[in-house]
C-alpha cells in the first residue's frame, strides 16, 4: 500500500457511538468522499500484557468501519489508530523499553488491524517525554517498518501504512524525536499543530489555540507555539516535506472573559468559559461554536496574522478553526511542500463545512 500524492484526512472519534448523543459523530455520517484517508480512533494497550486491543464498547463499530466509510468513497484508506491524548503514557513508555514487548504490541496490531479490513497503522504516543522514551519511540518505529514490511512478504498482502501523530514541534520539554529514524520508517507524520493553549492549563488569558503564526501581543510561554515554528523545526532536524501532513481541529476552546470589553487575543480570563455546549475542560466541537454564535448573536473575528478565528459573547470567548483559518492552512501545506493535512475530528464539524473548506480551498 502506498499514499496518495496528497493526503486529505481526518480522525474519526466516536465520542458519541453506543450514546444518546449526538448523530453527526457516527462513522455512518462522515463524508469520506472528502477525504483520502480516514484514522480510526483509538485502539488502546493493555499495560500488562503490551497487546493492543479494542474498547468492549467500539468493537462492533470498528470491526465494520473500513467498509462503512466505503460504501460514500471506494478508494478512501482506513489507518486503526492507537493512543491518544488520554492515554496511559506510562504503558507506552514501558511496552517500547523492551524488544519483546515492542513486538507483542506490533503483533497484536498488525493481526486486529488485517482483521478488520484496516489499511494501515497510526502511532498516538502523546509524547515521549525524556530521553529515553524518545530513544524507544525510535526503537518502535523502526521494528514497525520491518514488521509491516516482513508481514506483506509473508501474507502477500499490500503494506500497510505507517504514521505516527506527533507534538507541533520536533522538540517535546527539551527532548528532540528521532527524527532521521522516523524519515526512514514512517510514511508520513501527523503534526498535531493546535490545542497550544487550554483553558484549564493556561487560565489567565485567552490565546489562539491553534495559530499558524504568533500573535504580535503574545502573553504566552516561550518558544510561543505555532504550526509555522513547529514545522520548521521539524524540517530543521530532518524530516522531509513530503512526509509532514499539517493538523487542524475542529474542536475549539472557551475561556470567560474578566471584561467583557477586552475580547481579543491575550484579554485576562478567568478560567474555561461556563456555557452550555462548553466541555468541563473547556472544549467546544464547531457544530456548537456555530450554534452558540447563532443563540447568542455572538461577535465573531479573524485574525489573519496569526490565522485564526474567536467569538464572544457576555463573558464567553472561544477561539476556533472556522473555513477561513482552515482553507489558509490547506494553502499554506501546498504551498511549503507538505504532503497534506489532517483534522482533529470530522464528528466535531457542522455538516461537513469544514470538511469541505479543506477538501477544495480554491473553490
Amino acid at each position: 500500500m502506498t499514499p496518495s500524492s496528497v493526503v486529505k484526512a481526518s480522525y474519526w472519534f466516536p465520542d458519541g457511538e453506543n450514546q444518546e448523543q449526538d448523530p453527526r459523530t457516527s462513522a455512518q455520517t462522515i463524508p469520506s468522499d472528502l477525504f483520502t484517508h480516514l484514522f480510526c480512533a483509538f485502539a488502546d494497550l493493555d499495560a500488562t500484557t503490551h497487546e493492543v486491543f479494542v474498547p468492549q464498547a467500539h468493537e462492533s463499530i470498528f470491526s465494520t468501519f473500513t467498509e462503512i466509510v466505503k460504501n460514500r468513497n471506494k478508494y478512501v484508506q482506513t489507518l486503526l489508530s492507537i493512543g491518544g491524548r488520554s492515554a496511559n503514557n506510562s504503558a507506552f513508555a514501558s511496552m517500547a523499553s523492551k524488544q519483546e514487548s515492542r513486538k507483542s504490541f506490533i503483533d497484536s496490531w498488525i493481526s486486529i488491524a488485517r482483521s478488520k479490513g484496516f489499511h494501515g497503522l497510526d502511532l498516538a504516543w502523546e509524547y515521549p517525554s525524556n530521553e529515553h522514551e524518545m530513544k524507544d519511540f525510535g526503537h518502535l518505529v523502526r521494528d514497525l517498518r520491518s514488521a509491516v514490511d516482513a508481514e506483506s512478504i509473508l501474507t502477500r498482502k499490500p503494506i500497510l501504512l505507517l504514521t505516527a501523530a506527533v507534538y507541533y514541534s520536533s522538540v517535546y520539554k527539551k527532548y528532540t524525536y528521532p527524527v532521521k529514524v522516523m524519515e526512514k520508517s514512517l510514511d508520513w507524520v501527523n503534526i498535531i499543530a493546535y490545542d497550544f493553549y487550554e483553558p484549564v492549563s493556561y487560565s489567565l488569558f485567552t490565546a489562539p489555540t491553534a495559530g499558524l503564526h504568533v500573535s504580535s501581543n503574545n502573553k504566552g510561554p516561550s518558544p510561543t507555539p505555532s504550526g509555522d515554528s513547529g514545522l520548521k523545526q521539524w524540517i530543521k532536524d530532518g524530516l522531509s516535506e513530503n512526509k509532514a501532513v499539517m493538523g487542524f481541529t475542529y474542536v475549539g476552546w472557551g475561556w470567560t472573559l474578566e471584561n467583557e470589553n477586552d475580547t481579543g487575543y491575550h484579554a485576562p480570563a478567568a478560567g474555561v468559559a461556563r456555557h452550555e455546549g462548553v466541555s468541563e475542560d473547556g472544549s467546544i466541537n464547531y457544530a456548537q461554536i456555530v450554534k452558540f454564535i447563532g443563540d447568542e448573536e455572538a461577535t465573531y473575528a479573524y485574525d489573519s496574522k496569526v490565522v485564526g478565528h474567536y467569538c464572544f459573547a457576555g463573558k464567553t470567548w472561544i477561539g476556533y478553526e472556522d473555513n477561513q483559518s482552515v482553507v489558509m492552512k490547506v494553502k499554506y501545506a501546498e504551498q511549503n511542500g507538505l504532503l497534506g493535512y489532517f483534522a482533529w475530528n470530522v464528528g466535531a464539524d457542522d455538516n461537513t463545512l469544514l470538511s469541505t473548506a479543506g477538501s477544495s480551498p480554491s473553490s
